[in-house]
């Protein structure tokens, strides 16, 4: 018999994440809008790393601002969903990097929810995406991430 496939939230497990609590959205907005199969979330920025890219983070501290900003992102998602297992496939996600006009590893830096993706939701996980450099973002938070997805009844 061949081998069960995990899910989502088996996944986060075995890479020894966790989901975080639930932001509270700081405007007149919601975490999660559905239309149709499609979801799409607001942008979810990070509490842990604050600052340019460029300046006062590495891209590697950057990869983990984009992981983190990630599974805030997938906490919406759960909160909105019940289950990440209802997510039938991640269609974009747009990455906003705060940085100096000189930096250019935006890309690099989104690689870090982009392989939290991946590595989720398996094929399903993989996707379009843009990652576009900020003069700055709410709160000095060194990243920002909003997502489309296609998702299940």
């Amino acid at each position: 018999m061949g081998e069960q496939t995990k899910t989502p939230e088996e996944n986060l497990a075995a890479l020894q994440l966790s989901l975080p609590q639930l932001r509270t959205p700081v405007g007149n907005y919601v975490a999660c809008v559905r239309t149709g199969n499609l979801l799409f979330t607001a942008g979810q920025g990070v509490d842990q790393y604050k600052g340019k890219l460029g300046r006062d983070l590495t891209v590697e501290e950057g990869y983990l601002a984009a992981r983190q900003s990630m599974l805030n992102v997938l906490a919406a998602v759960k909160a909105e969903l019940g289950d990440l297992g209802k997510v039938k496939r991640v269609v974009k996600i747009l990455g906003f990097v705060n940085s100096t006009e000189e930096f250019t590893d935006q890309p690099k830096v989104m690689n870090g929810a982009s392989d939290l993706l991946v590595a989720v939701f398996g094929e399903a996980g993989k996707h379009g995406r843009s990652a576009v450099g900020m003069a700055q973002l709410p709160n000095n938070t060194a990243v920002e991430i909003e997502m489309v997805l296609e998702i299940e009844d």
